[in-house]
């Protein structure tokens, strides 16, 4: 699905530009944010909060992005890029709302934890070797291209079960539309405009909630269908509605959202590794095309088991699935903008922390999640209470 990746890259020629994430002295950068953070947290008072809070910030762009560690962790394990993120987002947010010293020591002894650990685990990692390179070619494509698997599989099959395998073009089209796009945004990152810092976590911020509220919406759509779509005579003579051009650019554009969300990222991470390749391109070529190979296989089998699940059973499956991305993609959409400085941050530590589901302990990121389930929750019961009058009709019609 993603073939166009790797053929763009000789596109994009490694300069110095490009990280190479073996290369980044995770131990000096980590040695530098715990210098500047304890300058800042020896005389701190709760006057100082917001120029604290931006001695934070600072670190979070200018030595953990700057120096290329956030980089590196999100090619070499991006769960744990994704929580020394968020648990800067809670400092962040401390700082900024006058916290008490006790508080934010606290606060920052769990994220140098957490930095130490990154730095001593990742630290001296080569991209030397043939194994070493292929499995992390490997490893980037399975994890970028597999959320946006799902959900391409599950729209693909959608339509053919609906009687409308002759529109599935329009997803793969918004695929098409989207990998192009990826091509486009990282040249435009790497050479024209060189987005970073904070305005690099909004884009892909609000990419997220983008892609949230589109899949939230197709979710709905799916999921009031999935009574009346069972009936092969309703498809037969209402096909030509059931899939109006407005549903079907809905259909198309979250196909879009899906692989367009990671993939100038990960086009950008392909690069970082052929600088630290050597000219060494065949492990890079061998973990992406198994990792191609993986990726098909697995869309060939989810669909073929999609198939031959009962009609309403698989619209309700495939309708809770999409909503499950949608809250995946708020809670992470939110993180970013928080890093960005769009959203406050209001740490919520009695909340657990998740990052798989998208699921961060602050108040704004899980409000606006419970807010998405509350109304998933409301949407399903006006479609019970919606299809109990048509149902008693339908029994005293026939």
């Amino acid at each position: 699905m993603r073939f166009i990746f790797l053929l763009t890259l000789f596109f994009f020629p490694v300069t110095s530009q490009a990280i190479n994430p073996a290369e980044v002295d995770m131990h000096k950068i980590v040695a530098e944010m715990s210098k500047r953070a304890d300058e800042a947290l020896k005389d701190y008072t709760p006057d100082k909060a917001i120029q604290t809070g931006q001695v934070f910030s600072r670190m979070y762009f200018d030595v953990f992005e700057g120096a290329g560690m956030e980089f590196a962790l999100g090619i070499y394990e991006n769960s744990a890029m994704l929580k020394i993120e968020s648990k800067f987002s809670r400092m962040m947010g401390l700082a900024m709302n006058g916290a008490d010293k006790a508080t934010l020591e606290k606060e920052w002894q769990n994220l140098h934890q957490a930095l130490q650990a990154s730095a001593t685990k990742h630290q001296g990692k080569h991209a030397g070797g043939f194994w070493s390179l292929f499995w992390q070619a490997f490893l980037i494509l399975m994890r970028e291209g597999f959320e946006a698997m799902l959900v391409v599989t599950a729209l693909v099959t959608y339509l053919r079960r609906s009687g409308s395998g002759d529109k599935v073009h329009v997803i793969w089209q918004g695929v098409a539309y989207a990998l192009l796009a990826s091509v486009l945004a990282a040249w435009l990152f790497t050479y024209v405009i060189k987005i970073s810092g904070a305005a690099q976590e909004a884009v892909e911020g609000f990419t997220m909630l983008i892609a949230a509220v589109v899949l939230f919406y197709v979710s709905y759509w799916l999921f009031a269908k999935r009574e009346a779509e069972k009936w092969q005579s309703f498809i037969r003579s209402q096909i030509d509605s059931a899939v109006s051009s407005g549903s079907l650019f809905m259909l198309g554009f979250a196909a879009f959202l899906a692989v367009f969300r990671e993939g100038a990222e990960t086009i950008l991470f392909y690069q970082a590794l052929m600088s630290g390749a050597q000219g060494n391109y065949t492990p890079l070529m061998a973990g992406f095309a198994v990792a191609l190979v993986g990726l098909v296989i697995l869309f060939f089998v989810m669909r073929t088991a999609s198939i031959r699940l009962p009609l309403g059973l698989f619209f309700s499956i495939t309708a809770v699935f999409l909503f499950i991305m949608a809250f995946i993609f708020l809670g992470k959409g939110i993180l970013e903008l928080q890093i960005a400085g769009w959203f406050s941050t209001t740490p919520a530590n009695y909340l657990p922390e998740v990052s798989v589901l998208g699921i961060f302990p602050t108040l704004e990121s899980v409000g606006a999640q419970v807010l998405l389930l509350i109304s998933a929750i409301s949407a399903f019961m006006y479609l019970t209470m919606k299809e109990k009058p048509e149902a008693l009709t339908e029994t005293k019609g026939g």
